[in-house]
């Protein structure tokens, strides 16, 4: 096992990115490579390269590569760059291409100095294409656009309510960390569109939203935490709820996922008149345990035999530790620490999610949490269980054929799993309709 895929990035929460201070200097330098090869200035495009790989790549054989894809797609319409994400000591990025004749996306790894040490083909997903599940049944619901804004900000939004329905209830959905949009999408799968069209059907409304971290990365370059990337916005959404035509005022109920669901108390705590909070793959331990019990998982599955890699993976825990931080001391608040920084940190580690919902006491709530999820486990649904016991308004479900992404699988995989197509599971859903009419 190579030292870079282990510290991938936090496989905690669907993460398209990770954020760093140089984030937006690398997508320039991604970008400039790509116009050089376009421009066929392929001398200029080599230097961009570290010395190691010109060692095993030639300019020739640069050439030849890109060549052969154009002769192969066409000529190139778009390079863009669109995810970064910290893999140890490097930063991989990957820059979606769109051709003539079709599309390619790469990525390129960068080193410290921006010199590129990886040029890859990203692998196409066996199904590329997002498909309706059968339960959006759109006769009986329609969707509106919106926007959730503030003094600095603009987020696009959907809005969708059940037809032919009167004082009926509404769910905002919060992301996971790291940038994305409002449908939650990861490979050809949107957990929050299908979500909102099962929901929608059976007669319940919800708001989605781009997260603030996908439009303005540009702001999260420097010392922040879960209150600028998540909870804000969380609140300006279910004020908004309120506001929709026929919604039902006394319940308003939060949909958090797994970050989302980390904060759920919180933000239930600064909303005080919320129906129910959902708690959907919701972590109920540190960030840092999270991270180092996802490497463990991945370095088992993996099988590596190499003579080395159980050295490498134990330098890797050692680095996990540095994000078990709780007080500044003699770090910089925007000092980068496992691709985040220290600020988020030491916020999030003194946070007590379950000691939060145990203080709760109108909002009903729902935690939620698939077996086949390598991201967070049993354990976290577990101690969710064990602490809120005593709460009457708590409930559980655990469902052993769901991931991540709350979709039924066979099988524990790993992130490649995401890049298959499968839709919100029916049943979650159903449960999730009956929880809520339960007033």
């Amino acid at each position: 096992m190579k030292k870079s895929i282990l510290l991938v990035f936090a496989l905690l929460f669907i993460s398209k990115a990770s954020f760093s201070q140089n984030v937006i200097s690398l997508f320039n330098s991604a970008n400039n490579f790509f116009q050089l090869l376009t421009e066929e200035k392929y001398t200029e495009a080599y230097s961009n390269f570290d010395e190691t790989v010109k060692a095993k790549l030639s300019e020739e054989q640069l050439k030849k590569l890109w060549t052969d894809i154009n002769q192969s797609l066409g000529k190139a319409k778009a390079l863009d760059a669109t995810q970064s994400k910290t893999q140890g000591e490097f930063f991989a990025v990957t820059v979606e291409g769109e051709f003539e004749r079709g599309s390619q996306n790469f990525i390129l790894g960068f080193n410290k100095t921006q010199k590129i040490v990886g040029f890859f083909l990203a692998p196409k997903p066996s199904v590329t294409k997002y498909l309706a599940p059968s339960y959006a049944d759109t006769t009986l619901y329609s969707e509106k656009q919106a926007y959730i804004t503030d003094a600095k900000h603009q987020l696009a939004a959907v809005i969708t309510t059940p037809k032919n329905n009167k004082n009926f209830p509404m769910v905002v959905f919060v992301h996971g960390s790291g940038p994305g949009d409002m449908d939650e999408t990861i490979g050809p799968n949107k957990p929050f569109k299908d979500l909102a069209a099962g929901l929608a059907a059976q007669g319940i409304g919800s708001i989605r939203y781009v997260k603030r971290t996908l439009i303005y990365p540009y702001e999260f370059g420097k010392a922040f935490t879960v209150k600028e990337e998540v909870m804000d916005d969380a609140q300006s959404a279910l004020a908004m709820a309120k506001t929709i035509p026929g919604a039902d005022l006394k319940n308003i109920y939060l949909f958090g996922h797994s970050l989302g669901g980390m904060l759920a108390p919180r933000i239930a705590a600064a909303v005080p008149d919320l129906g129910g909070i959902i708690l959907a793959a919701a972590p109920a331990r540190k960030l840092a345990d999270m991270i180092e019990e996802q490497n463990k998982y991945l370095f088992e599955k993996s099988n590596d035999t190499a003579k080395n890699a159980k050295s490498q993976f134990d330098l890797a825990i050692k680095e996990i530790d540095k994000g078990r931080i709780t007080q500044l001391g003699t770090i910089k608040p925007d000092s980068i620490v496992l691709g985040l920084p220290a600020s988020y940190w030491i916020d999030l580690n003194n946070y007590n999610q379950v000691a939060a919902a145990q203080k709760l006491t109108k909002p009903r709530i729902f935690i939620i949490q698939g077996g086949n999820d390598y991201q967070v486990s049993k354990q976290d649904f577990d101690l969710w269980k064990a602490g809120l016991a005593n709460n009457k308004n708590a409930e559980f479900k655990f469902y052993p054929e769901l991931n991540h992404l709350l979709s039924q699988q066979v099988e524990k995989g790993t992130g490649a799993q995401y890049q298959a197509f499968s839709s919100v599971s029916a049943t979650l859903i159903n449960d999730i309709v009956a929880w809520i009419k339960i007033k």
